[in-house]
């Protein structure tokens, strides 16, 4: 009996010595981070459709006060903030629109990118108003798309990105699963709430790739959505939203602060 308490005495020693080192770890990287500058780019997600209080002067890019780069920015001070991200960008929208503050004393740059390259809202309105056919056909077609097409616009667009800001750490972030399934829910039929989901891993999976190969840092926020997906009782993302279209599908406030936040601020 004294030997197994003094085994787990030392166990919870090494283990808080662990989260301790880790803590540390995570606030070198920030510090560091905030020391230079940062740049987020990116879609929709990026500049926080569907959070609200957004900024005037960004127009139809829908900037966001609750938007996770702003938040970050809030927290950490970093010496120069660039928010560039706008919703509907696709990465020929990133190559030619929000690439000009980064420079050789950029630090850190967000990036949510490739969703609307895939289709997104086609899909979601393909699945929205037609059959479960109809909606997995054109899931299938954007499948190709990430298959065949995605990984070379990504790759330009990293390209760039790393041109331009060499001493950049650049964290790339995915999308969540839409959907919890199992539960009852009106709405799209269990046979499409699976396939979107399905859809959502493959796109997550060809990011995540092409972003590790060129040494980028991969925020996978499904883990921290996991509990708050539509369909949920507790969701942090908008289902559809005939009042504004716009918002249908995209965080919320909460869906930035708690589960894109975490995941951009333990990976810078």
């Amino acid at each position: 009996m004294r030997r197994s308490r003094l085994t787990g005495f030392v166990t919870s020693l090494l283990l808080a010595a662990g989260l301790g080192l880790t803590g540390a770890a995570s606030a070198q990287a920030s510090s560091t981070a905030a020391a230079g500058g940062y740049v987020a780019l990116g879609d929709s997600y990026s500049s926080g459709v569907g959070a609200g209080s957004y900024i005037s002067s960004s127009g139809s890019c829908d900037r966001s006060t609750k938007a996770y780069p702003y938040l970050w920015n809030a927290a950490h001070s970093p010496s120069s903030f660039a928010f560039n991200a706008c919703s509907g960008a696709k990465t020929d929208d990133v190559l030619a629109n929000q690439l000009g503050s980064l420079n050789s004393s950029t630090a850190l740059v967000s990036l949510t990118i490739g969703g609307n390259d895939a289709g997104f809202a086609d899909v979601m309105t393909t699945c929205v108003t037609s059959s479960d056919s109809t909606c997995l056909s054109r899931i299938g077609t954007a499948k190709a798309y990430v298959a065949n097409t995605l990984p070379g616009k990504l790759d330009t667009v990293y390209d760039a990105i790393s041109a331009k800001a060499p001493s950049a750490r650049v964290v790339v972030i995915g999308y969540p699963r839409f959907y919890l399934l199992g539960q009852s829910c009106l709405g799209l039929s269990e046979t499409k709430r699976s396939a979107i989901n399905d859809a959502a891993d493959y796109l997550d999976t060809a990011i995540k790739a092409r972003a590790t190969a060129h040494g980028f840092v991969f925020g996978d926020v499904r883990t921290t959505f996991s509990g708050h997906e539509i369909c949920s009782g507790s969701s942090w993302l908008h289902s559809l939203n005939w009042l504004d279209i716009g918002e249908s599908y995209h965080p919320t406030a909460s869906g930035q602060s708690g589960g894109y936040l975490p995941v951009f601020t333990n990976a810078a």
